[in-house]
């Protein structure tokens, strides 16, 4: 139950020492949201016996219908610690299965803080692996709860000691991927040192086999129950310590100093009770560890007591020893878990547990860090390569500052619908079911007195009744409002402020040129928004604020117009746009939507509009056929995306088709026998046979000015796979390309990539240029060569495919650099060849983006140009002034357009020149199950196949 005044919240908001910005991350069904209640029932807005079963933070019917979450909700919580300080904890549940990733990637980003729950039967899940990666990869701190060790109890039958055995299994499991993230991670910054180092340094006759581990400081990094960062706990039952919490208690009864019980009553320790002194080698000398004799067997006779014999008096004893005072009606309870929750909760509260170790253990928004403020704005680009302004703008972050001369910075990680219902009364119009206030409840008494009354008196008929009665109140139509999930960086944020909205493209030096040059006119990819409300997020309600201090997580109303999904807001253009969230899975499962009556297609249209802003994950496009596609994570994700388009933001009945299977279309090596298991030899068909060892392709521009050849293979399938997993880092080295070529000449050695992202490149290149030598060489194709000759990759930049250049009179710039591949020298044309190349390469990502056999994407092809010629127009062909005539050129239109057309269809011949396959997906899953019941999965699996 909130303590606090207005005005002391207000000023608690402002100090970012006392806020916390925490999310809750776990494998579905490890318990987050149960623990997530008992953190709400702290606060006293849902009462203590309801947590763990109301579920408050899941707001959706399916969410309820499910019992899983699949969005992420937030909720600013209050907390007194024992020193008597407040602290302001914003907490943000987010979903645990794996089809909506997404919004842990929303939530993570603007947190500092993670609380990481595994279940200690299930342990370390695939999805607690990804949630941790995340957290990594976002350098956010995360504490660690070991959840349902009633499990043990009651399902397993576990001693004390075996359930000992049992959590540090789990909690090594996790150590170890923690482990893994930070040598991964240690080893790459090793490595771009050790590249950086000059070459005279390097040349020492012996390789540095050092990969950095030992130098490199991991006392912070583990979970370690004595460090205070683990927590014990049964969300479903209430409670939840720490070594702490027992350290103290037995400090007294023992006379043992804390300080000692802290580091030993976790580890294999034993208490020698002549002495009193705490002795190593439990285990070894058959002594019972400190935890299971003081902690665990306490436990353990609790739950005996209470479910387990249903002894009302030896219950009693218990809560007694323990000082508690539970109310006569819990005892009376027909379910034994009830009396077993009230006594748990009142000795060992979760809630208080948990915060505790919040407030002492993660970060607040003031100890933000260096290296992730500069992975933050950097983008992929080295931080001192960015303008100065921007440079400085670092100052602003760490100080998180809510003065009015600190710059404003907020990034909105995403988009999301709220029913106005919910929205405090400030703004939200009456609607049904809505509580009264005390002035409109006494104002209804009044006139239901004055109507009775009058009645008494007979001054009143049947109309005149009807007249006084209080006009029902009609349900509007109302829309739902969309409002951003945001996280105040810099400054202070109040309604009616005007600010830049920065597109991913923003770049600040560009912007700042023109505020130099005093241009009213806004910089490219920036557009003013004027913020509307803003709101405190309370799980399913929204609570207006006048203001926002850095350091908040805040609604904003207002941005609808502006933002699709996630942006950055600044009120200087300084500012580059924060980088992009990382998603750990793709959307791949298609269906088509379409309106079961014709006459909604409109609004059909604009519900997947809006399904795509409220949806990080999900992907809407219509195809070339006309039919609107929706692409989700999975059959869950799915489901909710069509239960969201009919009922939220469509609003009409629609008809979906079955999941469309994704396939990618691409070319084999030729085979060496034909369906009959016969050799094909030249003298059986040489047109089949030509085609197979050449399969050159001739086509010439409509206008017959320029002629091409091509050629189609396929690439070794580890080149496919390489260019697969290193689409993030094709996708860096495209935007470094882009804007390179976008600044002056004088400005391009200031637009690098960063160093991690420059090894990426280099190593992606290394591994890349290995695989193409198992290409068959050929007279005019040496493997060798081709790595250099890559002018770009598809579709979109960034796909399995490859153009190779090999015309000698053609100058196209290689992927890897600004150069050309060849020096050789232009057309005859006398125009820049260089001119041809961006029609080429667009003619090239057309065709890798829809293949000839089913419209679907290419994968693992190459093309291979190999002559490109451009022959003078001739004098008939040419208009003369004024003559009233068309040229033949053009008739046919711009040549750029031309080319474009004419480079798609001879790609796509070349592809259809050779053996074409359809390539399906396959699904990767992990079946987790005990030892028990393997041999009986194993078999099922088998008859399977």
């Amino acid at each position: 139950m909130r303590t606090l005044s207005a005005e002391e919240l207000v000023v608690l908001r402002r100090n970012a020492h006392r806020l916390r910005n925490i999310c809750i991350l776990a494998h579905v069904d490890h318990g987050k949201t149960s623990l997530a209640d008992s953190l709400v029932a702290s606060n006293g807005i849902i009462s203590q016996r309801m947590a763990g079963r109301l579920r408050y933070m899941d707001s959706r019917p399916d969410e309820q219908e499910r019992g899983i979450t699949m969005k992420s909700s937030a909720i600013a919580l209050h907390h007194t610690i024992d020193t008597g300080e407040n602290y302001l904890i914003n907490l943000i549940d987010s979903p645990g299965h794996v089809d909506f990733s997404g919004e842990v990637s929303t939530a993570v980003r603007i947190c500092d803080g993670a609380v990481v729950v595994v279940d200690v039967v299930e342990g370390c899940a695939p999805q607690t692996v990804q949630v941790l990666r995340q957290a990594w990869l976002e350098n956010i701190r995360p504490i660690l709860i070991i959840n349902k060790i009633d499990r043990l109890i009651l399902e397993k039958k576990m001693t004390p000691l075996e359930a000992y055995a049992r959590i540090r299994l789990v909690l090594e499991q996790i150590n170890a991927v923690m482990g893994s993230l930070f040598a991964t991670e240690t080893m790459l910054k090793h490595s771009l040192k050790r590249d950086l180092k000059p070459k005279d340094e390097e040349e020492t006759g012996s390789y540095d086999w050092d990969a950095g581990l030992d130098d490199a400081d991991d006392s912070t990094l583990y979970f370690q129950p004595e460090a205070g960062n683990v927590i014990f706990a049964s969300a479903l039952d209430g409670w939840g310590f720490t070594i702490e919490h027992f350290a103290e208690i037995y400090s007294r009864k023992l006379g043992v100093s804390r300080s000692v019980l802290r580091k030993t009553l976790w580890g294999d320790f034993y208490l020698n009770v002549k002495e009193k002194k705490v002795m190593r080698g439990a285990l070894a000398k058959g002594k019972r560890p400190l935890f299971v004799q003081f902690v665990l067997e306490n436990i353990w006779q609790v739950y005996d007591a209470v479910i387990n014999k249903m002894d009302k008096d030896l219950t009693f004893k218990i809560t007694e020893a323990l000082g508690l005072k539970i109310h006569a009606r819990e005892t009376k309870q027909a379910d034994p878990k009830l009396h077993l929750f009230a006594i748990c909760s009142q000795w060992l509260p979760l809630g208080k547990a948990v915060l505790d170790v919040v407030c002492d253990k993660l970060p607040g928004p003031s100890s933000l860090s260096a290296e992730r403020v500069e992975s933050l704005i950097s983008n992929q680009l080295q931080f001192d390569t960015l303008p100065l302004e921007t440079q400085k703008l670092k100052d602003a972050f760490l100080a998180c500052s809510p003065d009015a001369s600190a710059a404003t910075i907020v990034f909105v990680s995403k988009m999301f619908a709220v029913d106005p219902s919910n929205i405090s009364r400030q703004v939200s119009p009456r609607v049904v079911g809505q509580a009264l206030t005390m002035e409109e409840i006494t104002a209804r008494r009044e006139q239901v007195r004055l109507i009775t009354a009058a009645k008494k008196d007979g001054e009143l008929d049947g109309e005149g009744v009807e007249e006084m009665k209080p006009k029902e109140v009609l349900k509007p139509v109302v829309e739902s409002i969309f409002v951003g999930f945001a996280r105040i960086f810099s400054g202070t944020l109040k309604g009616g402020d005007e600010l830049f909205v920065l597109g991913p493209k923003h770049k600040p030096e560009v912007a700042l040129e023109l505020a130099r040059q005093s241009s009213v006119e806004l910089p490219p990819h920036v557009t003013r928004a004027t913020v509307g409300a803003i709101y405190t997020m309370m799980g399913r309600e929204l609570e207006k604020v006048s203001e926002a201090a850095a350091g908040n997580v805040v609604a904003i109303a207002g941005l609808q117009d502006h933002l699709v999904r996630s942006g950055t807001l600044s009120s200087t253009v300084a500012c580059p746009a924060f980088t992009d969230l990382s998603f750990m899975t793709a959307p791949i499962v298609r269906v088509a939507v379409e309106p079961k009556r014709t006459s909604d297609m409109e609004q059909l249209a604009r519900g997947l509009k809006l399904l795509y802003q409220a949806d990080p994950c999900v992907e809407v496009y219509v195809q070339e056929t006309g039919e609107h596609v929706i692409v989700t994570a999975g059959e869950v994700h799915l489901q909710r995306c069509l239960n969201d388009l009919t009922n939220t933001f469509a609003k009409i009945e629609i008809t979906a088709s079955e999941p469309i299977v994704p396939f990618r279309e691409t070319v084999v090596v030729p085979p060496k026998l034909d369906t009959l298991n016969e050799a094909i030899v030249a003298d059986q068909d040489s047109s089949i046979a030509t085609r197979f060892k050449n399969g050159l392709i001739e086509i010439r521009t409509p206008d017959k000015q320029c002629l091409l050849k091509l050629r189609c293979i396929p690439l070794p399938a580890e080149a496919a796979s390489l260019l697969e997993r290193g689409t993030e880092t094709l996708k860096a080295l495209n935007r470094s390309r882009k804007r390179r070529t976008a600044v002056d000449a004088a400005d391009k050695g200031n637009e690098r990539l960063s160093l991690e992202w420059q090894k990426k490149v280099n190593e992606l290149r290394s591994d890349l240029e290995k695989a193409l030598l198992e290409m068959p060489e050929t007279n005019d194709l040496n493997p060798a060569d081709l790595i250099d000759r890559i002018t770009c990759f598809g579709p979109r930049y960034s796909g399995p495919n490859v153009l190779i250049n090999t015309a000698s009179n053609l100058r196209v710039p290689s992927v890897w650099s600004d150069e050309a591949a060849t020096s050789n020298s232009f057309p005859s044309s006398g125009k820049s060849s260089t001119d041809f190349s961006p029609s080429i390469i667009t003619g090239f990502q057309l065709t890798t983006l829809a293949g000839p056999l089913c419209e679907e994407p290419m994968m693992g092809v190459c093309f291979v140009l190999q002559e490109f010629t451009v022959t003078e127009t001739t004098v008939s062909e040419k208009a003369e002034p004024g003559d009233g005539t068309v040229s033949q050129s053009s008739a046919y239109g711009p040549l750029s357009g031309q080319l474009i057309s004419t480079m798609k269809e001879g790609c796509r011949r070349a592809f259809q020149a050779q053996p074409q396959r359809l390539m399906v997906a396959l699904y990767s899953s992990v079946i987790q199950t005990t030892s028990d019941v393997l041999e009986i999965h194993k078999h099922i699996l088998i008859s399977c196949m």
